[in-house]
């Protein structure tokens, strides 16, 4: 999914730039792109062997994006807030491994399909997380903290909490998958970082095109993934569709509460929904292949394409909802 924020005019609210349009756009159409990229996998996956061994490169393009659109002041937002980011951290690293680890067991799942849906649970936020959020009126500065902390932290929490949770049903072999998660994820992530401080004149030029490289690379992340199963999903779809949409719609119910129950407010809570709920299923694919095996990359795949569309749909209820409740509000003291 794009990983461009929803930009910020003066204050912190959400400007109208162009980078603000393409943004919408991009989440917009993503979840179609995401469909039609699963369906070609399922029906032409001959046309896309051997693409596997270029999925760490298309990982590290997407986390190279999500760099670039990273600011210091984004960093600052984390000191400015400790506390709401250190819950949304806890509740994203807790919640979907939880969730994943008991699904699995409650669903009775074979020992591959049960560590694909652990290790998406244990991975770091979905890349689209913050322009959902921004879509769904929700506190888009924290988004893009947790989102950032949860990444950069990744590589000391995804590793070890697979193994604990996915140690039961399959060897999990954490030292090497904290070196993929360095090279896949952290290093493209400060790369970003680096060329954003030293270029930002330059880079702020195509800010605007980044959400369609990176909704094009998680595409190809996905039809990859998919082409490499697709026998697989077709005789467990059912099921893993099954684990995937209980994962996600938890996963999604229980942030937005956690956030309620902390008494973050509202816009709090709805990108807490997101920051837990939204996972980043191309880094789960990812590692599920070079790790366990394609058939346990299975959920990662589903989840890119189900938690996309749910997301859109979710973000789409909260802001009508949002702006109902805005209306009712000053239509009151007229009533009065």
């Amino acid at each position: 999914m794009p990983r461009d924020r929803a930009p910020l005019g003066p204050g912190g609210s959400p400007g109208a730039s162009g980078t603000d349009r393409a943004a919408q756009r991009a989440v917009t159409v993503f979840p179609l792109l995401i469909l039609l990229a699963g369906a070609l996998g399922m029906i032409r996956p001959s046309a896309f062997t051997g693409w596997g061994t270029g999925t760490p490169w298309m990982l590290g393009t997407v986390m190279f994006c999500m760099g670039l659109t990273l600011t210091l002041p984004d960093f600052r937002a984390v000191a400015r807030r400790p506390w709401a980011v250190g819950l949304g951290l806890v509740a994203h690293y807790v919640i979907m491994p939880g969730l994943g680890w008991l699904i699995a067991n409650a669903l009775g799942l074979p020992p591959q399909l049960a560590a694909g849906v652990i290790l998406v649970g244990c991975a770091p936020s979905g890349t689209a997380s913050n322009v959902v959020a921004y879509l769904a009126r929700g506190d888009v500065a924290l988004s893009v903290s947790v989102a950032t902390v949860s990444t950069v932290l990744a590589p000391l929490l995804t590793p070890p909490l697979t193994l604990l949770l996915a140690g039961q049903f399959l060897h999990v072999d954490a030292g090497s998958m904290v070196t993929d998660i360095l090279k896949q994820v952290l290093l493209p992530v400060v790369a970003g970082v680096l060329v954003r401080l030293a270029a930002g004149r330059y880079v702020d030029r195509v800010l605007g095109v980044l959400p369609w490289i990176s909704a094009v690379v998680v595409a190809l992340i996905v039809v990859t993934v998919v082409s490499g199963s697709a026998q697989q999903i077709r005789n467990a779809a059912g099921l893993v569709l099954l684990a995937v949409v209980l994962h996600n719609g938890l996963g999604l119910a229980l942030g937005y509460g956690a956030g309620a129950l902390s008494r973050l407010g509202r816009p709090a809570s709805r990108a807490m929904a997101f920051e837990v709920g939204m996972q980043n299923s191309g880094l789960a694919a990812s590692l599920a292949t070079a790790h366990f095996s394609a058939e346990a990359a299975l959920p990662a795949a589903v989840f890119s394409v189900w938690h996309n569309v749910s997301g859109a749909v979710v973000a789409a209820w909260m802001a009508r909802r949002e702006r109902r409740r805005t209306q009712d509000t000053a239509a009151s003291p007229a009533a009065e």
